[in-house]
Protein backbone atom coordinates (compact mmCIF):
# COMPACT_ATOMS: atom_id res chain seq x y z
CA UNK A 1 0.00 0.00 0.00
CA UNK A 2 1.24 3.89 -0.97
CA UNK A 3 -0.34 7.05 0.66
CA UNK A 4 -0.33 10.13 -0.77
CA UNK A 5 2.40 12.26 1.56
CA UNK A 6 0.62 15.50 0.64
CA UNK A 7 -2.86 14.47 1.81
CA UNK A 8 -2.06 13.71 5.66
CA UNK A 9 -3.75 14.99 8.15
CA UNK A 10 -2.50 17.43 10.87
CA UNK A 11 -5.35 18.53 12.38
CA UNK A 12 -6.75 17.87 15.93
CA UNK A 13 -8.91 15.27 16.76
CA UNK A 14 -11.25 15.38 19.61
CA UNK A 15 -12.78 11.87 20.50
CA UNK A 16 -14.78 10.66 24.13
CA UNK A 17 -12.31 9.91 26.64
CA UNK A 18 -11.18 7.12 28.15
CA UNK A 19 -11.08 7.77 32.44
CA UNK A 20 -9.40 5.47 35.00
CA UNK A 21 -11.14 7.25 38.40
CA UNK A 22 -9.12 5.79 41.35
CA UNK A 23 -10.37 6.57 44.92
CA UNK A 24 -10.19 5.08 48.46
CA UNK A 25 -13.12 3.61 49.97
CA UNK A 26 -16.43 5.39 50.08
CA UNK A 27 -14.60 8.97 48.70
CA UNK A 28 -17.70 8.88 46.39
CA UNK A 29 -16.54 7.65 43.12
CA UNK A 30 -19.89 6.21 42.08
CA UNK A 31 -21.44 9.59 42.25
CA UNK A 32 -19.06 11.71 40.51
CA UNK A 33 -19.23 9.43 37.75
CA UNK A 34 -22.99 9.01 37.73
CA UNK A 35 -22.62 13.01 37.05
CA UNK A 36 -21.02 12.14 33.54
CA UNK A 37 -23.32 12.81 30.25
CA UNK A 38 -25.70 10.17 30.59
CA UNK A 39 -24.26 7.47 32.12
CA UNK A 40 -25.13 4.03 31.69
CA UNK A 41 -23.62 1.84 34.71
CA UNK A 42 -22.61 -2.10 34.54
CA UNK A 43 -22.21 -3.28 38.08
CA UNK A 44 -20.12 -5.66 39.11
CA UNK A 45 -20.61 -8.42 41.79
CA UNK A 46 -19.13 -6.80 44.72
CA UNK A 47 -19.91 -3.13 44.40
CA UNK A 48 -22.69 -1.36 46.05
CA UNK A 49 -21.87 1.89 44.54
CA UNK A 50 -25.15 2.53 42.75
CA UNK A 51 -27.43 1.24 44.97
CA UNK A 52 -28.51 4.75 46.36
CA UNK A 53 -28.37 6.55 42.74
CA UNK A 54 -31.29 6.75 40.74
CA UNK A 55 -29.01 6.08 37.24
CA UNK A 56 -29.69 3.97 34.47
CA UNK A 57 -27.64 0.26 35.21
CA UNK A 58 -27.55 -2.67 33.46
CA UNK A 59 -28.10 -6.20 35.87
CA UNK A 60 -25.10 -6.94 38.31
CA UNK A 61 -22.41 -8.94 36.31
CA UNK A 62 -21.99 -11.98 37.59
CA UNK A 63 -19.03 -13.32 34.80
CA UNK A 64 -16.58 -11.49 32.34
CA UNK A 65 -19.02 -12.85 29.66
CA UNK A 66 -21.94 -10.79 31.21
CA UNK A 67 -19.75 -7.75 31.06
CA UNK A 68 -18.44 -8.06 27.16
CA UNK A 69 -22.35 -8.67 26.69
CA UNK A 70 -23.55 -5.96 28.50
CA UNK A 71 -21.10 -3.60 26.05
CA UNK A 72 -21.72 -5.86 22.81
CA UNK A 73 -26.18 -4.31 23.20
CA UNK A 74 -24.62 -0.81 23.71
CA UNK A 75 -22.15 -1.51 20.14
CA UNK A 76 -25.36 -3.28 19.02
CA UNK A 77 -28.36 -1.33 20.03
CA UNK A 78 -29.84 2.54 19.22
CA UNK A 79 -29.76 4.34 22.82
CA UNK A 80 -29.33 7.54 24.16
CA UNK A 81 -26.36 6.48 26.68
CA UNK A 82 -23.06 8.76 26.56
CA UNK A 83 -21.26 7.32 29.15
CA UNK A 84 -20.60 4.03 30.18
CA UNK A 85 -19.44 2.96 34.01
CA UNK A 86 -17.68 0.18 34.92
CA UNK A 87 -18.03 -0.14 38.79
CA UNK A 88 -15.46 -1.11 39.48
CA UNK A 89 -12.40 -2.82 37.86
CA UNK A 90 -11.41 -4.20 40.83
CA UNK A 91 -14.41 -6.34 42.23
CA UNK A 92 -14.15 -7.27 37.84
CA UNK A 93 -10.57 -8.47 38.16
CA UNK A 94 -11.86 -11.95 39.78
CA UNK A 95 -13.98 -12.29 37.53
CA UNK A 96 -11.82 -12.02 34.81
CA UNK A 97 -9.58 -14.94 36.30
CA UNK A 98 -12.57 -17.26 36.68
CA UNK A 99 -12.90 -16.63 32.78
CA UNK A 100 -9.33 -17.45 32.69
CA UNK A 101 -9.28 -20.35 34.79
CA UNK A 102 -12.06 -21.90 33.28
CA UNK A 103 -10.60 -21.79 29.51
CA UNK A 104 -7.73 -23.27 30.98
CA UNK A 105 -9.29 -25.76 32.80
CA UNK A 106 -7.54 -25.00 36.30
CA UNK A 107 -8.52 -24.33 39.95
CA UNK A 108 -6.67 -21.38 40.60
CA UNK A 109 -4.87 -18.21 38.41
CA UNK A 110 -1.72 -19.27 40.31
CA UNK A 111 -1.65 -22.78 38.20
CA UNK A 112 -2.52 -21.04 34.63
CA UNK A 113 0.27 -22.39 32.60
CA UNK A 114 2.28 -24.32 35.10
CA UNK A 115 2.45 -21.15 37.14
CA UNK A 116 5.30 -18.61 37.78
CA UNK A 117 2.53 -15.96 37.14
CA UNK A 118 1.42 -16.68 33.70
CA UNK A 119 -1.74 -16.58 34.22
CA UNK A 120 -1.91 -13.01 35.39
CA UNK A 121 -0.02 -12.25 31.72
CA UNK A 122 -2.61 -14.59 30.00
CA UNK A 123 -5.58 -12.08 32.08
CA UNK A 124 -4.51 -8.90 30.19
CA UNK A 125 -5.55 -10.20 27.36
CA UNK A 126 -9.20 -10.39 28.99
CA UNK A 127 -8.41 -6.80 29.58
CA UNK A 128 -7.68 -6.46 26.30
CA UNK A 129 -11.05 -7.44 25.05
CA UNK A 130 -12.74 -5.19 27.38
CA UNK A 131 -10.52 -2.79 26.02
CA UNK A 132 -11.63 -3.08 22.63
CA UNK A 133 -14.92 -3.34 23.30
CA UNK A 134 -15.07 0.43 24.87
CA UNK A 135 -13.12 1.32 22.08
CA UNK A 136 -15.27 0.19 19.92
CA UNK A 137 -18.50 2.34 21.73
CA UNK A 138 -15.87 4.94 21.69
CA UNK A 139 -16.42 4.88 17.40
CA UNK A 140 -19.97 5.41 18.20
CA UNK A 141 -19.56 8.12 20.57
CA UNK A 142 -19.19 7.03 24.19
CA UNK A 143 -16.82 8.07 26.40
CA UNK A 144 -16.10 5.74 29.14
CA UNK A 145 -15.60 5.50 32.96
CA UNK A 146 -13.41 3.09 34.85
CA UNK A 147 -13.83 3.35 38.58
CA UNK A 148 -11.19 1.52 40.68
CA UNK A 149 -10.60 1.06 44.40
CA UNK A 150 -6.99 2.26 45.64
CA UNK A 151 -4.74 0.53 47.84
CA UNK A 152 -1.29 1.06 49.41
CA UNK A 153 1.62 -0.58 48.11
CA UNK A 154 5.44 0.08 48.35
CA UNK A 155 7.01 1.66 45.27
CA UNK A 156 10.69 0.60 44.84
CA UNK A 157 11.62 3.84 43.25
CA UNK A 158 15.23 3.63 41.09
CA UNK A 159 15.86 7.07 41.86
CA UNK A 160 15.67 7.23 45.15
CA UNK A 161 14.32 5.52 48.84
CA UNK A 162 11.46 3.07 48.34
CA UNK A 163 8.04 4.86 49.69
CA UNK A 164 4.44 4.10 50.32
CA UNK A 165 1.75 5.49 47.43
CA UNK A 166 -1.54 4.67 46.34
CA UNK A 167 -1.90 2.30 43.70
CA UNK A 168 -4.77 0.88 41.14
CA UNK A 169 -6.12 -2.26 43.28
CA UNK A 170 -5.16 -4.53 40.48
CA UNK A 171 -2.19 -7.05 39.42
CA UNK A 172 0.15 -4.56 38.62
CA UNK A 173 0.25 -6.40 34.56
CA UNK A 174 -3.84 -5.11 34.23
CA UNK A 175 -3.01 -1.87 36.26
CA UNK A 176 -0.38 -1.00 33.74
CA UNK A 177 -2.62 -2.30 30.39
CA UNK A 178 -5.32 0.08 31.74
CA UNK A 179 -3.06 3.20 32.60
CA UNK A 180 -1.39 3.25 29.32
CA UNK A 181 -5.07 2.92 27.70
CA UNK A 182 -6.28 5.32 29.51
CA UNK A 183 -6.80 9.15 28.47
CA UNK A 184 -7.49 10.51 32.18
CA UNK A 185 -6.17 9.12 35.07
CA UNK A 186 -8.04 10.87 38.41
CA UNK A 187 -7.60 9.81 41.94
CA UNK A 188 -10.23 10.86 45.09
CA UNK A 189 -9.23 11.59 48.33
CA UNK A 190 -10.20 13.70 51.33
CA UNK A 191 -7.51 16.21 51.25
CA UNK A 192 -5.09 16.05 54.15
CA UNK A 193 -2.94 18.98 56.04
CA UNK A 194 -0.21 18.34 58.30
CA UNK A 195 0.23 19.75 61.77
CA UNK A 196 3.17 19.76 63.53
CA UNK A 197 2.85 18.96 67.83
CA UNK A 198 5.65 19.87 70.28
CA UNK A 199 6.12 17.47 72.43
CA UNK A 200 8.55 19.04 74.71
CA UNK A 201 12.32 19.04 74.37
CA UNK A 202 12.45 21.06 71.05
CA UNK A 203 10.70 17.38 69.48
CA UNK A 204 8.04 17.83 67.25
CA UNK A 205 5.63 15.18 65.41
CA UNK A 206 4.05 15.58 62.34
CA UNK A 207 0.47 14.85 61.87
CA UNK A 208 -1.56 14.58 59.09
CA UNK A 209 -5.59 15.09 59.52
CA UNK A 210 -7.69 14.73 57.27
CA UNK A 211 -10.21 17.50 56.45
CA UNK A 212 -14.10 16.65 55.15
CA UNK A 213 -13.41 17.91 52.02
CA UNK A 214 -13.65 15.31 49.06
CA UNK A 215 -11.25 16.21 46.38
CA UNK A 216 -10.16 14.79 42.73
CA UNK A 217 -6.02 14.95 42.01
CA UNK A 218 -5.61 15.18 37.91
CA UNK A 219 -1.83 14.84 38.34
CA UNK A 220 0.81 12.17 39.35
CA UNK A 221 2.47 12.91 42.54
CA UNK A 222 5.00 10.16 44.94
CA UNK A 223 1.85 9.70 47.10
CA UNK A 224 -0.84 8.68 44.17
CA UNK A 225 -1.68 8.23 40.17
CA UNK A 226 -2.78 10.76 37.45
CA UNK A 227 -2.36 12.38 34.58
CA UNK A 228 -3.31 12.97 31.27
CA UNK A 229 -3.19 12.83 27.57
CA UNK A 230 -3.93 16.61 25.80
CA UNK A 231 -6.18 18.81 27.20
CA UNK A 232 -6.27 16.17 30.38
CA UNK A 233 -2.77 17.05 31.36
CA UNK A 234 -3.68 20.73 31.47
CA UNK A 235 -6.16 20.92 34.08
CA UNK A 236 -5.49 22.04 37.67
CA UNK A 237 -3.76 19.33 39.70
CA UNK A 238 -6.95 19.99 42.73
CA UNK A 239 -10.26 19.91 42.14
CA UNK A 240 -13.62 19.50 44.01
CA UNK A 241 -14.59 15.83 44.06
CA UNK A 242 -17.70 16.96 41.51
CA UNK A 243 -17.84 16.47 37.66
CA UNK A 244 -19.68 19.90 36.93
CA UNK A 245 -16.19 21.22 38.72
CA UNK A 246 -14.35 18.16 36.32
CA UNK A 247 -16.09 19.41 32.96
CA UNK A 248 -15.47 23.10 33.52
CA UNK A 249 -11.57 22.87 34.21
CA UNK A 250 -11.98 20.97 31.09
CA UNK A 251 -13.92 23.49 29.16
CA UNK A 252 -11.24 26.37 30.46
CA UNK A 253 -8.24 24.10 29.71
CA UNK A 254 -9.72 23.50 25.60
CA UNK A 255 -10.26 27.45 25.55
CA UNK A 256 -6.96 27.98 26.79
CA UNK A 257 -5.72 25.82 23.85
CA UNK A 258 -7.98 27.84 21.28
CA UNK A 259 -6.22 30.95 22.13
Amino acid sequence: MSYDLSKLDCGRTTRPPRITAIGVEKIGKSTFAAGAPSPVFLPIRGEEGIDDLAVPHFPTCNSFEEVLGALQSLDEQEHKYETVVIDSVSTLEPLIWDAVCKAEGVTSIEKVGGGFGKGYIEAVMKWRLLMDGLDALREKGMASILIGHAVVRTFADPTTESYDQYQLDLNKHAAAALMRWSDCILFANCKAIVRKEENGFNKATKKAVLRDERCLFTQKRPAHPGGGRGVYGRLPYELPLDWNAFQEAINKATEGDKQ
